[in-house]
């Protein structure tokens, strides 16, 4: 009678283990599962369907339209450029932090503003950059203020980017918007990666005669490449399904792929919900080899640091 009673409590002892260990991980299950994977599996029904819900691959093929591969085409090109402006800003930056012997103060600094920058997006940054160097902002004014009298005599401004050029609400604009939180990413993801460089190696090198410039090309980039690879796969990601900042500070005046779908689910009338859909399953497969891609790399990453 006491053993039955002493196997059922120990039982009921392990089913309590169970559920202490998986209940706090079930909001986030449902959460996944009711933001992510209900929305997602709805994403590709669609895709395949016509306004009366009959499967149809007219949706895909309505995806070699001259507009939308030009939609791509600029949202590829955006997020190309940022993502490699992006990596280099970022790893001197980390560079100088780590390796560099930056005072720690500075450090502090830069990793504190990086955790913050890397976060800010959507309408307070194209606000921010609006009211910095809009054609009202305050950057512009000090700048268009700046002016000396030419060889004639005339007043000449140089110094005045509109006049230029220049403006915000183009391409140009939108890469200095979202490089403005694609290089603390950066800073963020490469940090440990140079952190995990071992003094070790850089004693060996030196002692067999290598320079600093045969250090780097033999050993740290080798060493780094995958984590720096990956680094900017996540960043072009990033920059790739990037909307809000886009739709307020350009107001889809640039054609992207995000700003796209919104105009065509949004509810209007020569809105194509379904092919928004389609438009949205081909970011999911980009997206998609791009997460894998980064996965992939860090994976090696992290085989070359902990050995």
């Amino acid at each position: 009678m006491e053993n039955s009673q002493i196997q059922q409590a120990s039982k009921k002892a392990k089913l309590l283990d169970i559920l202490g260990t998986w209940i706090g991980v079930v909001p986030f299950f449902i959460f996944i599962f009711v933001f992510l994977i209900m929305p997602s599996t709805n994403l590709f029904i669609g895709a395949f369907q016509d306004y009366q819900g009959n499967f149809t691959f007219e949706n895909i093929i309505g995806l070699k339209d001259p507009a939308i591969l030009k939609a791509y085409s600029v949202s590829l090109q955006v997020s190309i450029i940022t993502s490699l402006v992006g990596c280099v800003f970022g790893f001197f930056v980390a560079y100088a932090i780590t390796i560099g012997k930056a005072p720690k103060w500075m450090r502090n600094i830069l990793m504190t503003f990086s955790g913050l920058a890397a976060n800010f997006g959507g309408v307070p940054l194209a606000f921010a950059f609006i009211a910095t160097i809009g054609r009202t902002g305050f950057i512009t004014a000090i700048l268009k203020n700046i002016c000396f009298p030419d060889a004639a005599g005339v007043l000449s401004c140089p110094m005045d980017i509109y006049k230029n050029g220049f403006t915000l609400y183009g391409v140009l604009g939108l890469t200095l918007a979202y490089t403005y939180f694609e290089f603390p990413l950066m800073v963020l993801i490469i940090t440990p990666a140079l952190e995990g460089l071992k003094r070790e190696w850089r004693e060996a090198s030196d002692n067999l005669g290598a320079n600093s410039v045969q250090y780097w090309r033999h050993v740290a980039f080798p060493v780094l490449w995958p984590s720096i690879l990956g680094a900017g796969l996540l960043l072009f990601g990033s920059a790739f399904g990037a909307y809000a900042t886009a739709q307020a500070l350009t107001g889809g005046s640039i054609y992207l792929v995000t700003i796209l779908i919104g105009q065509q689910i949004r509810g209007d009338v020569l809105g194509n919900p379904n092919l928004g859909y389609a438009l949205a399953f081909g970011m999911v497969v980009i997206m998609s080899i791009t997460i894998a891609g980064y996965t992939i790399l860090q994976r090696r990453t992290a085989r070359w640091l902990k050995s």
